[in-house]
């Protein structure tokens, strides 16, 4: 199995989204786009699972011609990150380019704008070496860290409180953090099998982050 670490930002660094209903219409296009078939009502599934109090199906199987499985995910204000592997050949390529051009056309909608919103082509990254993917995980979570005050750190491996770290990871909500800890966020989403560890081992990785040696990453996971 092939894991690409996928992401892509707003052009000229601009924020791509501006309030909660963003945020919400993006997770429910990774789970509308994961799909072989044409969507050609997202707007009107979107409308409508909004008022489905889990948002997003909580039957992963459901989606019966999935393109790609997700195996975490984070957005931030201005860019996101994904960690995807193929179920069909092609589906990567498939996947991003609806995600993209679906999100975009919605957020250019809304806000009155034309033109690219996204900064060139999204970047996907071949999880390769075994650092690489023992940490990469991690390292898209722990993004959110740099909007919590004295914890800008950790990109140098440095927290003041690996525990108030954690309970700020958990409420965000815009993550599959909270899915591997064992609060149900957007658990529709992701397929988590491929790490094999339990939400309680899960849980300690952002105090065992600290130790970490960052020597043989990719120069990309570092610069992110």
């Amino acid at each position: 199995m092939n894991i690409y670490h996928v992401l892509n930002r707003g052009v000229e660094k601009r924020d791509i989204f501006m309030d909660e209903k963003d945020y919400l219409r993006f997770v429910h296009d990774l789970w509308e786009f994961n799909d072989e078939n044409l969507t050609p009502r997202v707007h009107h599934s979107f409308i409508k699972s909004l008022k489905n109090s889990g948002f997003v199906n909580p039957n992963l199987e459901s989606k019966g011609k999935r393109i790609v499985d997700m195996h975490g995910w984070c957005l931030m204000k201005n860019h996101y990150h994904l960690l995807l592997s193929e179920r069909i050949e092609g589906g990567l390529t498939l996947f991003l380019r609806k995600l993209n051009v679906g999100y975009a056309n919605y957020f250019n909608e809304k806000y009155k704008r034309v033109g690219s919103l996204f900064q060139g082509r999204t970047k996907k990254i071949h999880v390769n070496s075994d650092a690489y993917f023992l940490h990469i995980l991690n390292y898209v979570h722990f993004n959110p860290l740099d909007y919590m005050t004295g914890s800008r750190g950790w990109r140098e491996r440095h927290l003041e409180s690996p525990k108030k770290a954690q309970q700020y990871l958990m409420k965000y909500r815009w993550s599959s953090y909270p899915d591997y800890c064992g609060t149900r966020n957007f658990p529709s989403l992701i397929t988590t099998d491929i790490f094999g560890e339990s939400p309680e081992k899960f849980k300690r990785h952002i105090s065992e982050y600290s130790g970490t040696n960052h020597a043989d990453l990719p120069v990309q996971f570092l610069l992110e």
